[in-house]
């Protein structure tokens, strides 16, 4: 059944003002090129606005227009579907199809996509809402903490009996002036080194849940509270010692959750996973078969597209928040199809995948934008790493240029890896510098077209040895 009568009334978040240009133009900040793809996702993510405008006998009617990027490694296919799920707080999986089998074939099956993405949903959700308590919790993590700093020894009575506990307030017990004196040193830093013990909740995955099958979420046995019973009825507390600030955190997040409804989190959480999810859906081109009639690979690939089929189409889901259905979850498919075509995939898949997009191979001109443009750019990156250590990067344009040239002449001589073979490029050419920079503190260092040619050029060329480094 679907959640969306029970939606909280105000929504996730306001698309209206995300029309699709200015949808590209916040990819074109992290991702160089890749027009078609863009649009693409730019007018699905804009159809999601546009449904839930429509009257709601219709609304249910409209199913996403599902997108399979066609491209090579490297081209940014991962990172235009992860932006585009970052620019609505979607919640966003990417998983690979190659590690999903048919039934009765060891691997992972198809309905855990839906449970993890209600799973990062919930997550998603979760964090906003302690956000919003989070100085409510903050306050009364202080008091708690206060308390671990500062321990109340009962006093004796003149006949040395020990009173009970007072039912009086923490600052009347503890000395406000004490107290007060504790919380502004707290708040200025000054305790940061001392160590408290505190009882926490132990938040990490029970032997039992690590190696329960796939699906016993759908039962209905409480996991949670077994285990609590196999720990002695502690419910899961566990006694250890933090650093202040760590405890304050922990303390934080304790109150935070008492704070939350987490009915309404649920609640949210489905809805915002039916209706704003997002699966990306990696090497689909891995389980797209050759169309064989024997045995063999291909009758366990066609089998993963039939498993995967239901879902795509539209199914309810039974995970341990409730039924959670696909209808209108967007799932954006990638490949680079260098074996296999889309027209390999099964014909009903090929049909819940009506947009196709193809990704260009990245040019020489192409590497030179990525190590500029992008607000994340590599170039960036290293300079704000390096600077950590009062080292300055300079890097001149003719630097630059060469780098994308030997990039490129990589990518041609060995595997097209796309952009990722700059990671590999900076990292050889930055390795010293990198290594001796705690020691070079105050200095600037200019990286020229010379300094990269010294660096790179004899390993890009000797062809056996780059590719062992590059």
């Amino acid at each position: 059944m679907s959640t969306e009568k029970n939606r909280p009334a105000s929504p996730p978040r306001d698309l209206r003002a995300l029309t699709p240009r200015v949808i590209v133009e916040e990819l074109d900040r992290y991702i160089v090129g890749q027009r078609a793809a863009k649009r693409a996702v730019a007018i699905a993510l804009r159809n999601r606005w546009r449904r839930q405008q429509v009257p709601a006998d219709l609304r249910d009617e409209i199913a996403p227009k599902n997108i399979i990027m066609i491209g090579p490694t490297g081209v940014g296919k991962t990172e235009i579907a992860r932006r585009l799920a970052r620019l609505t707080a979607a919640p966003f999986l990417k998983v690979e199809a190659s590690k999903f089998t048919e039934v009765g074939y060891v691997g992972r099956d198809v309905d855990s996509i839906v449970r993890d993405l209600i799973e990062i949903s919930v997550k998603l959700v979760k964090d906003e809402e302690q956000h919003k308590v989070r100085a409510r919790a903050q306050e009364a993590a202080e008091e708690r903490l206060l308390d671990l700093l500062l321990p109340r020894m009962p006093a004796r009575t003149t006949s040395g009996a020990i009173p009970l506990p007072s039912a009086a307030p923490p600052e009347e017990q503890g000395g406000s002036a004490t107290r007060e004196r504790m919380r502004a040193m707290l708040r200025e830093g000054k305790l940061d080194d001392r160590e408290v013990e505190l009882d926490v909740q132990d938040t990490q995955q029970g032997m039992l849940e690590v190696f329960s099958a796939p699906g016993m979420d759908q039962i209905g046995f409480d996991m949670g509270k077994f285990q609590s019973m196999l720990q002695g009825g502690r419910g899961g507390a566990k006694r250890r010692k933090a650093k202040v600030p760590q405890a304050l955190e922990l303390l934080i997040g304790e109150e935070a959750g008492k704070l939350i409804d987490m009915d309404k989190v649920v609640t949210e959480a489905i809805f915002r996973a039916e209706n704003a999810g997002i699966v990306f859906l990696d090497e689909i081109d891995k389980i797209a078969g050759g169309g064989s009639q024997g045995g063999g690979p291909d009758v366990s690939r066609q089998g993963v597209q039939r498993d995967l089929l239901p879902i795509v189409e539209g199914s309810a889901v039974t995970t341990k928040y409730g039924v959670v259905r696909t209808d209108h979850v967007l799932f954006i498919a990638a490949g680079a199809f260098h074996v296999t075509r889309p027209s390999d995939l099964i014909p009903e898949l090929q049909g819940r995948f009506p947009i196709r997009v193809e990704l260009e191979a990245l040019s020489n001109e192409d590497f030179v934008r990525i190590l500029t443009e992008p607000e994340n750019a590599l170039t960036k990156q290293y300079q704000a790493l390096l600077a950590t250590e009062d080292v300055k990067i300079e890097w001149h344009d003719e630097a630059v240029s060469e780098l994308a040239r030997l990039a490129t002449r990589a990518n041609e001589r060995m595997e097209n890896i796309g952009a990722r073979r700059l990671h590999t490029i900076l990292e050889r050419l930055l390795d010293e510098l990198s290594f001796e920079a705690p020691a070079l503190g105050g200095t600037t260092v200019p990286i020229t077209a010379a300094y990269v040619r010294e660096r790179l050029a004899s390993v890009v060329e000797n062809e056996d040895l780059s590719r062992y480094i590059l």
